[in-house]
């Protein structure tokens, strides 16, 4: 069952949902019944305008009502299922993170360092996971890579963060966050995370910590963008063609800004749209872990296909330009192996620790 707090965020989300297709169906019935040449209008006037202006106000007073009474019930309902309903925030972040931060709706995540293994010692491991996932989710399938790195003589540290943010603010904060945990540093990340780490490496300026980092792996990482978000952008420019379709950009437009920013790996705030040219930090060993669904590593269609999301090319660093390659001390290729899967596969995980055994 999920808790108050996160009820709460949905009955919001649901309220706001309804507004917006509210505010889309008349938009579109505004422009269809347009007579030619005449102004464009998202608005529709008398009766019908009246209409769809008693569904957004009773939409927002049902809401309002929700919001009441699922406050009063927080001191007496308990959390149950708290994976279940962590894992489903963790999904609607990362489509919607940044719509969540922007309205303050208590179903935002909010980073945070979390142990991993209870009573493990030794030189921090951060583990960064990717969009729409939590730092619970390096444990399934009967896969537990905390439990392993810590039987390395590493104390694994789970980043929770609202991925659906841009990724250098996310970047931004978690730099900070790192000032805070002493000794040597390792950074882990998957998809996602691991552009994260290096945007906190980039924005670090005369912090501490950079000093300390150690060792940076990345797994299934889109360092040179993702092809997947690409089709996003050119179904919503190729819905902005038609007058009648333009209505429906706006649901192609409503990516989470962390999600458009795996375009082109956009890790710094004026990069925004744009790829970061970015080097790998200097001292610090790097290394890549990138994955085909193919069998076979050779040939053009398996390499670009990649793990499913992310081609081998992005995930290893390389480019055409040598201004964009990434120069990792050390890479590797899996095959028959799917993006998720490189944070179960046992092959993987000794892959890792010969990377990061002491």
């Amino acid at each position: 069952m999920p808790s108050p707090q996160q009820l709460r965020g949905a009955s919001r989300l649901a309220v706001d949902a309804t507004t917006g297709v509210t505010n889309l169906v008349e938009a579109m019935h505004a422009e269809i019944s347009r007579l030619p040449l005449t102004k464009k209008r998202e608005r529709t006037s008398g009766i019908t305008g009246l209409v769809y202006r008693s569904v957004r106000g009773v939409t927002k007073l049902v809401g309002g009502g929700l919001d009441l009474a699922l406050g009063a019930l927080t001191p007496l309902l308990g959390q149950a299922e708290a994976d279940r309903a962590n894992a489903v925030q963790a999904a609607l972040n990362g489509v919607l993170g940044d719509y969540l931060e922007d309205t303050a709706n208590p179903l935002v995540t909010t980073m945070s360092l979390r142990p991993l293994v209870d009573d493990a010692t030794g030189p921090a491991i951060v583990m960064l996971h990717g969009l729409c996932m939590n730092e619970t989710q390096w444990r399934r399938d009967g896969a537990d890579f905390p439990t392993a790195l810590a039987a390395l003589g590493y104390q694994p540290l789970g980043l929770r963060y609202n991925s659906g943010r841009p990724i250098w603010r996310n970047g931004a904060e978690l730099s900070k966050l790192l000032d805070d945990v002493p000794g040597p540093l390792t950074l882990l990340g998957h998809s996602m995370g691991g552009l994260v780490a290096r945007s906190a490496i980039a924005q670090a300026g005369r912090r501490r910590w950079p000093k300390r980092l150690q060792t940076l792996v990345t797994l299934g990482t889109p360092h040179q963008g993702a092809p997947l978000e690409r089709g996003g952008q050119q179904v919503q420019q190729l819905l902005n063609i038609s007058a009648y379709s333009r209505p429906l950009s706006l649901l192609a437009a409503r990516r989470s800004a962390g999600i458009r920013d795996l375009r082109h790996a956009s890790l710094l705030e004026a990069d925004a749209g744009k790829a970061s040219v970015l080097p790998l930090p200097e001292g610090v060993a790097c290394y890549a872990v990138a994955a085909t669904t193919s069998k076979s590593a050779s040939g053009s269609p398996a390499r670009w296909l990649g793990d499913g999301l992310v081609p081998v090319a992005s995930a290893l660093g390389q480019h055409r330009s040598p201004a964009r390659r990434l120069a990792f001390a050390d890479t590797a290729l899996f095959t028959g192996l799917g993006h998720l899967g490189l944070q179960t596969d046992a092959a993987v995980l000794e892959q890792l620790q010969r990377w990061l055994k002491p």
